[in-house]
Protein backbone atom coordinates (compact mmCIF):
# COMPACT_ATOMS: atom_id res chain seq x y z
CA UNK A 1 0.00 0.00 0.00
CA UNK A 2 1.15 3.74 -0.72
CA UNK A 3 3.35 5.19 2.38
CA UNK A 4 2.86 9.10 2.45
CA UNK A 5 6.22 10.98 3.12
CA UNK A 6 6.59 12.77 6.21
CA UNK A 7 7.68 16.28 6.71
CA UNK A 8 10.95 15.16 8.05
CA UNK A 9 11.42 13.26 4.98
CA UNK A 10 10.74 16.24 3.37
CA UNK A 11 12.96 18.23 5.79
CA UNK A 12 16.43 15.76 4.96
CA UNK A 13 15.75 16.17 1.70
CA UNK A 14 15.84 19.87 1.27
CA UNK A 15 18.96 20.26 3.58
CA UNK A 16 20.34 23.70 3.15
CA UNK A 17 17.40 24.70 1.41
CA UNK A 18 14.97 24.87 4.14
CA UNK A 19 15.60 25.00 8.18
CA UNK A 20 12.46 24.60 10.42
CA UNK A 21 11.25 27.56 11.97
CA UNK A 22 8.46 26.05 13.80
CA UNK A 23 6.84 22.41 14.11
CA UNK A 24 4.00 22.07 16.22
CA UNK A 25 2.58 18.97 14.96
CA UNK A 26 6.01 17.34 15.08
CA UNK A 27 8.17 15.97 12.11
CA UNK A 28 5.60 12.63 11.44
CA UNK A 29 3.26 15.00 10.02
CA UNK A 30 1.93 13.16 6.38
CA UNK A 31 2.98 15.41 3.18
CA UNK A 32 0.93 13.90 -0.01
CA UNK A 33 1.19 16.88 -1.61
CA UNK A 34 3.13 20.16 -2.92
CA UNK A 35 1.19 23.50 -3.71
CA UNK A 36 2.17 27.25 -4.69
CA UNK A 37 0.48 29.90 -3.89
CA UNK A 38 0.79 33.29 -4.15
CA UNK A 39 -0.29 36.67 -1.66
CA UNK A 40 -3.70 36.95 -3.83
CA UNK A 41 -3.85 33.22 -5.38
CA UNK A 42 -7.35 31.46 -4.50
CA UNK A 43 -6.01 28.31 -4.52
CA UNK A 44 -7.13 25.72 -1.60
CA UNK A 45 -4.22 23.54 -0.83
CA UNK A 46 -5.69 19.81 -0.29
CA UNK A 47 -4.98 18.03 3.07
CA UNK A 48 -1.48 16.99 4.35
CA UNK A 49 0.09 19.61 1.34
CA UNK A 50 3.39 21.44 1.64
CA UNK A 51 2.75 25.14 0.50
CA UNK A 52 5.38 27.12 -1.17
CA UNK A 53 4.73 30.65 -0.23
CA UNK A 54 6.03 32.80 -3.48
CA UNK A 55 5.71 36.01 -3.47
CA UNK A 56 5.49 36.82 -0.07
CA UNK A 57 8.57 36.90 2.52
CA UNK A 58 8.55 37.26 6.48
CA UNK A 59 5.34 38.70 8.12
CA UNK A 60 4.13 39.62 4.68
CA UNK A 61 3.11 35.49 4.40
CA UNK A 62 1.37 35.76 7.79
CA UNK A 63 -1.99 35.44 6.00
CA UNK A 64 -1.03 32.52 3.73
CA UNK A 65 0.06 31.01 6.80
CA UNK A 66 -3.48 30.95 7.99
CA UNK A 67 -5.24 30.13 5.38
CA UNK A 68 -3.07 27.10 5.07
CA UNK A 69 -3.66 25.88 8.47
CA UNK A 70 -7.71 26.56 7.93
CA UNK A 71 -7.10 24.22 4.74
CA UNK A 72 -5.28 21.05 6.53
CA UNK A 73 -2.07 21.99 4.92
CA UNK A 74 0.91 20.14 6.92
CA UNK A 75 3.31 22.78 6.21
CA UNK A 76 4.29 26.10 4.98
CA UNK A 77 7.66 27.46 3.19
CA UNK A 78 8.74 30.69 3.35
CA UNK A 79 11.21 33.41 2.13
CA UNK A 80 12.64 35.37 5.43
CA UNK A 81 10.60 33.33 7.68
CA UNK A 82 12.62 33.83 11.38
CA UNK A 83 9.94 36.73 13.31
CA UNK A 84 8.45 35.31 16.35
CA UNK A 85 5.44 36.71 14.36
CA UNK A 86 5.25 34.09 11.38
CA UNK A 87 6.42 31.37 14.34
CA UNK A 88 3.37 32.03 16.17
CA UNK A 89 0.88 32.17 13.28
CA UNK A 90 2.25 28.99 12.64
CA UNK A 91 1.82 27.83 15.84
CA UNK A 92 -2.21 28.84 15.90
CA UNK A 93 -2.88 27.27 12.42
CA UNK A 94 -1.14 24.23 13.60
CA UNK A 95 1.04 23.63 11.07
CA UNK A 96 5.02 23.63 10.22
CA UNK A 97 7.30 27.10 9.32
CA UNK A 98 9.92 26.50 7.15
CA UNK A 99 12.52 28.95 6.32
CA UNK A 100 14.00 29.45 2.93
CA UNK A 101 16.99 31.35 2.25
CA UNK A 102 16.60 34.32 0.11
CA UNK A 103 18.67 33.27 -2.53
CA UNK A 104 16.81 30.08 -2.90
CA UNK A 105 15.06 29.31 -5.85
CA UNK A 106 11.84 27.95 -5.74
CA UNK A 107 12.13 25.75 -8.74
CA UNK A 108 14.64 23.88 -6.76
CA UNK A 109 12.36 23.25 -3.92
CA UNK A 110 9.41 22.27 -5.28
CA UNK A 111 11.81 19.76 -7.72
CA UNK A 112 13.42 18.17 -4.20
CA UNK A 113 10.07 18.14 -2.85
CA UNK A 114 8.35 16.32 -5.66
CA UNK A 115 10.91 13.89 -5.60
CA UNK A 116 10.48 12.98 -2.02
CA UNK A 117 6.77 12.75 -3.35
CA UNK A 118 7.60 10.55 -5.76
CA UNK A 119 8.84 8.22 -4.01
CA UNK A 120 6.27 7.83 -1.73
CA UNK A 121 4.03 7.44 -4.96
CA UNK A 122 5.93 5.83 -6.72
CA UNK A 123 4.62 1.81 -6.63
CA UNK A 124 1.16 0.88 -5.40
CA UNK A 125 1.87 -2.23 -2.42
CA UNK A 126 0.65 -5.66 -3.18
CA UNK A 127 -2.77 -4.74 -2.25
CA UNK A 128 -2.90 -2.15 -4.45
CA UNK A 129 -2.11 -3.85 -7.89
CA UNK A 130 -4.78 -4.23 -10.62
CA UNK A 131 -4.19 -7.18 -12.99
CA UNK A 132 -4.76 -5.26 -15.61
CA UNK A 133 -3.16 -2.47 -14.76
CA UNK A 134 -0.30 -0.79 -15.79
CA UNK A 135 2.05 -2.14 -14.27
CA UNK A 136 1.34 -5.77 -14.82
CA UNK A 137 1.02 -5.22 -18.20
CA UNK A 138 4.67 -3.43 -18.44
CA UNK A 139 5.80 -7.33 -16.77
CA UNK A 140 4.14 -8.59 -19.05
CA UNK A 141 5.82 -6.39 -21.97
CA UNK A 142 9.13 -6.97 -20.58
CA UNK A 143 8.61 -10.53 -20.49
CA UNK A 144 7.59 -11.04 -24.48
CA UNK A 145 10.21 -8.64 -24.94
CA UNK A 146 12.91 -10.95 -23.02
CA UNK A 147 11.06 -14.02 -23.57
CA UNK A 148 12.40 -14.31 -19.60
CA UNK A 149 9.85 -14.05 -16.56
CA UNK A 150 9.22 -10.55 -15.20
CA UNK A 151 8.05 -9.71 -11.27
CA UNK A 152 8.17 -6.23 -10.17
CA UNK A 153 9.26 -5.48 -6.26
CA UNK A 154 8.65 -1.98 -4.37
CA UNK A 155 11.69 -0.57 -2.60
CA UNK A 156 10.26 -3.16 0.53
CA UNK A 157 10.86 -5.97 -1.90
CA UNK A 158 7.05 -6.60 -2.04
CA UNK A 159 6.29 -7.99 -5.51
CA UNK A 160 3.19 -5.20 -6.80
CA UNK A 161 3.27 -7.13 -10.38
CA UNK A 162 4.78 -9.77 -12.23
CA UNK A 163 3.86 -11.68 -15.53
CA UNK A 164 2.56 -15.01 -16.03
CA UNK A 165 4.81 -17.92 -15.87
CA UNK A 166 4.96 -21.83 -16.32
CA UNK A 167 7.35 -24.77 -14.63
CA UNK A 168 10.11 -22.72 -16.06
CA UNK A 169 9.94 -20.57 -13.16
CA UNK A 170 12.56 -21.45 -10.38
CA UNK A 171 12.42 -21.86 -6.96
CA UNK A 172 13.17 -18.46 -6.02
CA UNK A 173 10.78 -16.79 -8.23
CA UNK A 174 8.05 -19.48 -7.29
CA UNK A 175 8.36 -18.67 -3.34
CA UNK A 176 8.42 -14.88 -4.12
CA UNK A 177 5.20 -15.00 -5.92
CA UNK A 178 3.57 -17.26 -3.73
CA UNK A 179 4.49 -14.93 -0.89
CA UNK A 180 4.48 -11.65 -2.80
CA UNK A 181 7.89 -11.18 -0.89
CA UNK A 182 11.48 -12.00 -1.62
CA UNK A 183 11.86 -14.72 1.13
CA UNK A 184 14.63 -13.58 3.55
CA UNK A 185 16.85 -16.30 3.02
CA UNK A 186 17.47 -15.50 -0.38
CA UNK A 187 17.28 -11.54 0.26
CA UNK A 188 20.22 -12.33 2.56
CA UNK A 189 22.47 -13.90 -0.13
CA UNK A 190 21.23 -11.17 -2.67
CA UNK A 191 22.55 -8.44 -0.31
CA UNK A 192 25.90 -10.81 0.21
CA UNK A 193 26.53 -10.49 -3.38
CA UNK A 194 25.95 -6.88 -3.31
CA UNK A 195 23.18 -6.55 -5.58
CA UNK A 196 21.27 -3.99 -3.65
CA UNK A 197 23.91 -1.63 -2.95
CA UNK A 198 24.58 -2.01 -6.94
CA UNK A 199 20.86 -0.95 -7.40
CA UNK A 200 21.09 1.93 -5.65
CA UNK A 201 24.27 2.72 -7.52
CA UNK A 202 22.44 4.38 -10.74
CA UNK A 203 21.31 2.97 -14.23
CA UNK A 204 23.54 -0.42 -13.89
CA UNK A 205 21.47 -3.61 -15.04
CA UNK A 206 22.58 -5.96 -13.27
CA UNK A 207 23.25 -9.93 -14.09
CA UNK A 208 23.11 -12.68 -11.24
CA UNK A 209 24.44 -15.66 -12.81
CA UNK A 210 22.36 -19.27 -12.24
CA UNK A 211 22.93 -20.97 -9.34
CA UNK A 212 21.47 -24.71 -9.20
CA UNK A 213 22.33 -24.99 -5.41
CA UNK A 214 20.13 -22.56 -4.47
CA UNK A 215 17.08 -22.78 -7.12
CA UNK A 216 18.67 -19.78 -8.46
CA UNK A 217 18.29 -19.35 -12.53
CA UNK A 218 19.89 -16.63 -14.36
CA UNK A 219 18.16 -13.27 -14.09
CA UNK A 220 18.61 -9.71 -14.81
CA UNK A 221 17.62 -6.78 -12.54
CA UNK A 222 17.36 -2.88 -12.62
CA UNK A 223 16.46 -0.69 -10.05
CA UNK A 224 13.76 2.12 -10.72
CA UNK A 225 14.55 4.90 -9.11
CA UNK A 226 13.95 8.95 -8.33
CA UNK A 227 17.26 10.79 -8.16
CA UNK A 228 18.67 8.46 -5.88
CA UNK A 229 16.14 7.30 -3.82
CA UNK A 230 15.43 3.75 -5.12
CA UNK A 231 11.44 3.07 -5.76
CA UNK A 232 11.72 -0.68 -6.14
CA UNK A 233 13.08 -3.00 -9.20
CA UNK A 234 12.29 -5.16 -11.95
CA UNK A 235 13.51 -8.72 -12.06
CA UNK A 236 13.99 -11.18 -15.35
CA UNK A 237 14.78 -14.65 -14.47
CA UNK A 238 15.60 -16.53 -17.36
CA UNK A 239 13.55 -19.46 -18.47
CA UNK A 240 14.56 -22.47 -20.77
CA UNK A 241 15.45 -20.85 -23.71
CA UNK A 242 18.18 -17.97 -23.24
CA UNK A 243 17.00 -14.35 -23.39
CA UNK A 244 17.17 -12.25 -25.89
CA UNK A 245 20.02 -10.47 -26.63
CA UNK A 246 18.60 -7.15 -25.98
CA UNK A 247 17.36 -7.64 -22.68
CA UNK A 248 19.48 -5.35 -20.68
CA UNK A 249 18.81 -2.48 -22.89
CA UNK A 250 15.25 -3.29 -22.65
CA UNK A 251 15.14 -3.54 -18.60
CA UNK A 252 16.98 -0.24 -18.76
CA UNK A 253 14.13 1.65 -20.86
CA UNK A 254 11.37 -0.30 -18.77
CA UNK A 255 12.87 1.19 -15.43
CA UNK A 256 13.26 4.87 -16.86
CA UNK A 257 10.25 5.29 -18.05
CA UNK A 258 7.68 3.49 -16.10
CA UNK A 259 6.43 5.72 -14.03
CA UNK A 260 7.40 8.76 -16.32
CA UNK A 261 4.15 8.37 -17.77
CA UNK A 262 2.25 7.56 -15.23
CA UNK A 263 2.82 11.05 -13.68
CA UNK A 264 4.75 9.71 -10.55
CA UNK A 265 8.57 10.84 -11.11
CA UNK A 266 8.66 14.26 -10.93
CA UNK A 267 9.89 16.04 -14.57
CA UNK A 268 13.43 17.38 -12.86
CA UNK A 269 14.00 13.53 -11.43
CA UNK A 270 12.82 11.62 -14.84
CA UNK A 271 14.90 13.73 -16.81
CA UNK A 272 17.82 13.10 -15.03
CA UNK A 273 17.28 9.37 -16.20
CA UNK A 274 16.74 9.82 -19.83
CA UNK A 275 19.19 12.23 -20.70
CA UNK A 276 17.15 15.69 -21.64
CA UNK A 277 16.59 18.88 -19.71
CA UNK A 278 13.14 18.90 -18.12
CA UNK A 279 12.07 22.36 -20.46
CA UNK A 280 12.84 19.93 -23.76
CA UNK A 281 9.90 20.32 -25.78
CA UNK A 282 8.23 16.66 -25.71
CA UNK A 283 5.84 15.04 -28.54
CA UNK A 284 3.65 12.12 -27.28
CA UNK A 285 2.54 9.00 -29.36
CA UNK A 286 -0.10 6.98 -28.80
CA UNK A 287 -0.11 4.12 -30.71
CA UNK A 288 -3.47 1.26 -30.58
CA UNK A 289 -3.41 -1.97 -32.13
CA UNK A 290 -7.42 -1.90 -32.68
CA UNK A 291 -7.27 -5.74 -32.24
CA UNK A 292 -9.98 -7.28 -34.52
CA UNK A 293 -10.56 -10.48 -32.45
CA UNK A 294 -11.30 -11.85 -28.87
CA UNK A 295 -7.68 -14.00 -28.91
CA UNK A 296 -6.51 -15.22 -25.99
CA UNK A 297 -4.39 -13.29 -23.49
CA UNK A 298 -1.19 -14.83 -24.23
CA UNK A 299 -1.93 -13.84 -28.32
CA UNK A 300 -2.42 -10.03 -27.72
CA UNK A 301 0.73 -9.88 -25.45
CA UNK A 302 2.79 -11.36 -28.07
CA UNK A 303 1.31 -8.97 -30.82
CA UNK A 304 2.01 -6.09 -28.15
CA UNK A 305 5.56 -6.85 -27.69
CA UNK A 306 5.87 -7.04 -31.35
CA UNK A 307 4.51 -3.60 -31.77
CA UNK A 308 6.68 -2.35 -29.24
CA UNK A 309 10.06 -4.07 -31.54
CA UNK A 310 9.04 -2.37 -34.35
CA UNK A 311 7.85 1.05 -32.94
CA UNK A 312 11.05 0.97 -31.06
CA UNK A 313 13.33 0.49 -34.34
CA UNK A 314 12.02 3.10 -35.93
CA UNK A 315 11.62 5.91 -32.98
CA UNK A 316 15.72 5.17 -32.38
CA UNK A 317 16.54 6.34 -36.09
CA UNK A 318 13.91 9.46 -36.05
CA UNK A 319 15.02 10.41 -32.46
CA UNK A 320 17.88 9.10 -30.71
CA UNK A 321 16.79 10.34 -27.45
CA UNK A 322 12.91 8.69 -28.65
CA UNK A 323 11.42 6.83 -25.56
CA UNK A 324 9.10 3.80 -25.69
CA UNK A 325 6.71 1.92 -23.49
CA UNK A 326 3.45 -0.04 -23.14
CA UNK A 327 0.85 0.86 -20.77
CA UNK A 328 -2.58 -1.03 -20.24
CA UNK A 329 -2.48 -2.08 -24.34
CA UNK A 330 -1.28 0.85 -25.99
CA UNK A 331 2.36 1.71 -26.68
CA UNK A 332 3.68 5.12 -26.08
CA UNK A 333 6.66 7.40 -27.63
CA UNK A 334 7.87 10.22 -26.17
CA UNK A 335 10.02 12.15 -29.07
CA UNK A 336 12.27 14.98 -28.00
CA UNK A 337 11.42 17.98 -30.19
CA UNK A 338 14.97 18.90 -31.75
CA UNK A 339 13.58 21.21 -34.24
CA UNK A 340 14.40 19.14 -37.33
CA UNK A 341 13.61 16.14 -39.50
CA UNK A 342 9.87 15.44 -40.53
CA UNK A 343 6.89 16.63 -38.65
CA UNK A 344 5.87 13.82 -36.02
CA UNK A 345 2.51 13.39 -37.69
CA UNK A 346 3.87 12.46 -40.97
CA UNK A 347 6.81 10.23 -39.73
CA UNK A 348 4.25 8.28 -37.29
CA UNK A 349 1.78 7.89 -40.39
CA UNK A 350 4.98 6.02 -41.76
CA UNK A 351 5.46 3.64 -38.65
CA UNK A 352 2.00 3.31 -38.98
CA UNK A 353 2.23 1.59 -42.60
CA UNK A 354 4.72 -0.32 -41.28
CA UNK A 355 2.81 -1.56 -38.51
CA UNK A 356 -0.08 -2.35 -40.84
CA UNK A 357 2.24 -4.16 -43.32
CA UNK A 358 3.91 -6.47 -40.24
CA UNK A 359 0.36 -6.96 -38.32
CA UNK A 360 -2.25 -8.04 -38.74
CA UNK A 361 -4.34 -5.65 -37.09
CA UNK A 362 -5.55 -2.33 -38.31
CA UNK A 363 -3.26 -0.13 -36.25
CA UNK A 364 -4.44 3.55 -35.22
CA UNK A 365 -1.96 6.73 -33.85
CA UNK A 366 -2.46 10.08 -32.24
CA UNK A 367 0.17 12.50 -31.67
CA UNK A 368 -0.55 15.18 -29.38
CA UNK A 369 1.82 17.82 -27.73
CA UNK A 370 4.72 19.00 -27.97
CA UNK A 371 4.77 19.21 -23.66
CA UNK A 372 6.53 22.17 -23.17
CA UNK A 373 8.42 20.67 -19.82
CA UNK A 374 8.59 17.16 -19.21
CA UNK A 375 6.15 17.54 -16.27
CA UNK A 376 3.53 18.06 -18.57
CA UNK A 377 4.13 15.01 -20.21
CA UNK A 378 1.27 12.93 -18.33
CA UNK A 379 -1.27 15.85 -19.28
CA UNK A 380 -0.26 15.29 -22.76
CA UNK A 381 -0.63 11.70 -23.05
CA UNK A 382 -3.88 11.85 -21.77
CA UNK A 383 -4.73 14.20 -24.71
CA UNK A 384 -3.34 11.50 -27.46
CA UNK A 385 -5.57 8.85 -25.56
CA UNK A 386 -8.44 11.73 -26.15
CA UNK A 387 -7.95 11.75 -29.50
CA UNK A 388 -7.63 7.73 -29.65
CA UNK A 389 -10.55 7.71 -28.24
CA UNK A 390 -12.09 9.65 -31.48
CA UNK A 391 -10.03 7.63 -34.23
CA UNK A 392 -12.14 4.68 -33.44
CA UNK A 393 -15.14 5.92 -34.87
CA UNK A 394 -12.71 6.84 -37.72
CA UNK A 395 -11.22 3.41 -39.01
CA UNK A 396 -10.01 4.99 -42.64
CA UNK A 397 -8.11 7.04 -40.96
CA UNK A 398 -4.63 6.12 -39.61
CA UNK A 399 -3.18 8.78 -38.05
CA UNK A 400 -4.38 12.03 -36.66
CA UNK A 401 -2.98 14.83 -34.08
CA UNK A 402 -5.01 15.93 -30.47
CA UNK A 403 -5.03 19.59 -32.74
CA UNK A 404 -6.77 18.47 -35.92
CA UNK A 405 -9.44 16.57 -33.73
CA UNK A 406 -10.17 19.05 -31.12
CA UNK A 407 -13.30 20.05 -31.89
CA UNK A 408 -14.24 16.03 -31.58
CA UNK A 409 -12.57 15.85 -27.96
CA UNK A 410 -14.35 18.28 -26.73
CA UNK A 411 -17.76 17.53 -28.30
CA UNK A 412 -16.90 13.91 -26.54
CA UNK A 413 -16.48 15.45 -23.42
CA UNK A 414 -19.27 17.91 -23.47
CA UNK A 415 -21.72 14.94 -24.91
CA UNK A 416 -20.47 12.75 -21.13
CA UNK A 417 -21.47 15.65 -19.11
CA UNK A 418 -24.69 15.72 -20.45
CA UNK A 419 -24.60 11.43 -20.45
CA UNK A 420 -23.51 11.82 -16.62
CA UNK A 421 -26.46 14.65 -15.82
CA UNK A 422 -29.38 13.69 -16.49
CA UNK A 423 -30.59 17.29 -14.77
CA UNK A 424 -29.50 19.26 -17.44
CA UNK A 425 -31.39 17.56 -20.14
CA UNK A 426 -34.46 19.57 -21.75
CA UNK A 427 -37.07 16.61 -20.77
CA UNK A 428 -39.17 16.97 -24.16
CA UNK A 429 -36.32 15.37 -26.37
CA UNK A 430 -36.13 12.62 -23.64
CA UNK A 431 -40.03 12.61 -24.79
CA UNK A 432 -39.04 12.29 -28.36
CA UNK A 433 -36.72 9.60 -27.88
CA UNK A 434 -39.03 7.54 -26.01
CA UNK A 435 -41.50 8.11 -28.60
CA UNK A 436 -39.51 6.85 -30.97
CA UNK A 437 -38.69 3.68 -29.03
CA UNK A 438 -42.38 3.23 -27.95
CA UNK A 439 -43.60 3.53 -31.88
CA UNK A 440 -40.60 2.33 -33.60
CA UNK A 441 -40.20 5.79 -35.36
CA UNK A 442 -37.59 7.84 -36.23
CA UNK A 443 -38.08 10.92 -35.40
CA UNK A 444 -35.00 11.68 -32.65
CA UNK A 445 -33.14 10.84 -35.92
CA UNK A 446 -34.38 12.83 -38.14
CA UNK A 447 -34.58 16.28 -36.59
CA UNK A 448 -30.81 15.61 -34.80
CA UNK A 449 -29.39 14.86 -39.10
CA UNK A 450 -31.76 17.79 -39.63
CA UNK A 451 -29.72 20.19 -37.35
CA UNK A 452 -26.26 18.43 -38.19
CA UNK A 453 -27.35 20.13 -42.00
CA UNK A 454 -27.79 22.96 -40.74
CA UNK A 455 -31.23 22.72 -41.89
CA UNK A 456 -30.44 21.53 -45.48
CA UNK A 457 -33.53 19.17 -45.93
CA UNK A 458 -32.09 17.47 -49.22
CA UNK A 459 -29.08 16.72 -47.45
CA UNK A 460 -30.60 15.27 -44.30
CA UNK A 461 -32.80 13.76 -46.54
CA UNK A 462 -29.96 11.46 -48.56
CA UNK A 463 -28.48 10.23 -45.46
CA UNK A 464 -31.87 8.99 -44.21
CA UNK A 465 -32.97 7.58 -47.43
CA UNK A 466 -35.97 9.15 -47.15
CA UNK A 467 -37.70 11.65 -49.43
CA UNK A 468 -37.47 15.01 -48.54
CA UNK A 469 -41.13 15.58 -47.81
CA UNK A 470 -40.83 13.30 -45.81
CA UNK A 471 -38.46 14.52 -43.67
CA UNK A 472 -40.19 17.62 -43.54
CA UNK A 473 -43.15 15.47 -42.22
CA UNK A 474 -40.84 14.10 -39.76
CA UNK A 475 -39.96 17.87 -38.54
CA UNK A 476 -42.99 19.33 -38.14
CA UNK A 477 -44.07 15.84 -35.54
CA UNK A 478 -40.79 16.44 -33.53
CA UNK A 479 -41.53 19.94 -32.93
CA UNK A 480 -45.14 19.25 -31.98
CA UNK A 481 -43.85 16.73 -29.67
CA UNK A 482 -41.46 19.06 -28.31
CA UNK A 483 -42.45 22.47 -28.35
CA UNK A 484 -38.59 23.18 -29.89
CA UNK A 485 -38.36 26.49 -31.10
CA UNK A 486 -35.98 26.08 -34.49
CA UNK A 487 -35.88 29.90 -35.03
CA UNK A 488 -34.30 29.93 -31.53
CA UNK A 489 -30.14 28.98 -31.95
CA UNK A 490 -29.74 28.20 -27.96
CA UNK A 491 -32.66 25.62 -28.56
CA UNK A 492 -31.13 24.28 -31.49
CA UNK A 493 -27.80 23.96 -29.92
CA UNK A 494 -29.19 21.86 -26.90
CA UNK A 495 -30.97 19.92 -29.05
CA UNK A 496 -28.46 18.72 -31.22
CA UNK A 497 -25.77 17.79 -28.06
CA UNK A 498 -28.65 15.84 -26.16
CA UNK A 499 -29.44 13.70 -29.78
CA UNK A 500 -25.87 13.57 -29.98
CA UNK A 501 -25.41 12.11 -26.56
CA UNK A 502 -28.19 10.09 -26.97
CA UNK A 503 -27.27 8.25 -30.10
CA UNK A 504 -23.80 7.75 -28.67
CA UNK A 505 -24.77 6.34 -25.52
CA UNK A 506 -23.20 7.21 -22.17
CA UNK A 507 -20.60 4.25 -22.06
CA UNK A 508 -19.13 6.04 -25.32
CA UNK A 509 -17.72 9.09 -23.94
CA UNK A 510 -14.28 10.33 -23.93
CA UNK A 511 -11.73 9.18 -21.64
CA UNK A 512 -10.91 11.94 -18.94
Amino acid sequence: MRTDARLRDVLAALGPLADLAAAPGGLDVPVRDIVITEPADAAHPRPAALVLAIGARGDAAEELVRAAGRDGASAIAVKAASSERLRDAAAGAGLALLAVPADARWEQVETVVEAVLGHALALPGPDGGDPHGDLFSLAETIAGLTRGIVSIEDAANHVVAYSRSDDEADELRRLTILTRDCPEQYLSVLREWGVYQRLRGGDEVIEIDEHAELGIRRRLVAGVSAGRRLLGSIWVQEGSAPLVEQSAEVLRGAARLAALLDGRVPAGTAAGHVGIPPDTPVTVVAVDPRATDAGERSDRALRTAHIVEIVSVYAAAYRRQALVTELTGRVYLLLPDDGGGPSAVRWTQGLVTALRQNLDTPVQAAVAGPAPHLRHVPAVRRNADRALHVLARLPSRTVASFDDLRASVVLDEVMALLAGNPHLHDPALDVLIEHDRAHDTRLAESLRLYLDAFGDVARAAALLHVHPNTLRHRIRRAVALTGLDLADPDQRLVAMLQLRTAASGAHDAAPT
